[in-house]
């Protein structure tokens, strides 16, 4: 049976982590976000503030449920912190040594019972639980960016993730207002091993069929019914870390496909990341 999770914490308060955060204090957890730095904390506290806003001003939220919401969080620079949770969700940099070095060190803060997931999106989840005594209650737990707006989270069931852990956070996938669907750690999961390669496979037509990104895009929302282009959506999610991604795969599989094309490869070293920097394969209003 599913375990009741009363307290949560999140490690890693960037996009995905205070994403997940507002999720978190929105269904009404008490949730223990940790950052390195304070300023980088409270940073990522006022953004879910000024998101919950946004709600109340478009009448989606009460100004009371806003502000109790945001008093359900807590900042804290120390691991030692996040003792009483019963979930603690990782969201730090995408690199397997960060991760395995961090995981190592949560097993002796929290209880015996708690569950450690990650939001990785393409590092072996096996891996990084193997830096525990107890790897028995590591899994994934993959959600999409922005995470409260993208309704998947993907839970992962690592080599020796126990079945009730695994139940635990796929029930807690629910009651935070998603659609959670089960997979077993394998590259990309189950999305990215579909959609990266078709990605890159579409970036290379720009060049092939000497294509405009907005006539890929219109193309492929008119001829295959996506909602949203393929470079619009490289775009949102982030040049850099379609990049990252791609190249994990990549490095797992060794399938053409998988490894990222030159274009993208140039852009992102150039800075061109997307909507976050307000240019990516088109421009965007940063105000």
């Amino acid at each position: 049976m599913p375990r009741e999770i009363t307290r949560v914490g999140v490690v890693g308060l960037g996009a995905m982590g205070a994403g997940i955060a507002q999720l978190c204090v929105e269904a009404r957890v008490e949730t223990v976000g940790r950052e390195v730095t304070l300023d980088l904390a409270e940073r990522a506290r006022d953004r879910i503030a000024h998101f919950l806003t946004r709600k109340v001003e478009k009448g989606t939220l009460e100004e009371a449920a806003r502000d109790d919401a945001v008093g359900r969080l807590t900042l804290t620079t120390e691991l030692a912190e996040l003792a009483g949770c019963d979930l603690v969700i990782e969201a730090i940099v995408e690199e397997l040594e960060p991760k395995r070095r961090l995981f190592a060190e949560l097993e002796p803060v929290v209880g015996p019972d708690a569950v450690l997931a990650t939001n990785t999106s393409a590092l072996s989840v096996t891996e990084i639980g193997a830096a525990t005594e107890r790897p028995e209650r590591v899994l994934g737990m993959h959600f999409f960016n922005p995470a409260p707006l993208m309704p998947l989270v993907e839970i992962v069931r690592a080599e020796l993730t126990a079945e009730d852990a695994f139940e635990t956070a796929y029930a807690f996938g629910t009651r935070l207002g998603k659609t959670p669907i089960r997979c077993h750690d394998t590259p990309g999961f189950v999305v990215n091993r579909v959609l990266i390669p078709l990605l890159n496979d579409c970036v290379r037509v720009l060049d092939e069929a000497r294509v405009t990104p907005e006539d890929l895009d219109v193309g492929m929302k008119n001829g295959a019914g996506w909602p949203m282009g393929p470079c619009e959506l490289i775009d949102l999610v982030g040049i850099d870390v379609h990049v990252h991604a791609a190249e994990a795969l990549w490095e797992k599989l060794r399938e053409p496909r998988m490894a990222a094309p030159p274009r993208l490869v140039a852009m992102a070293n150039a800075g061109l990341l997307g909507r976050k920097t307000g240019r990516g394969f088109f421009q965007y209003d940063q105000r």
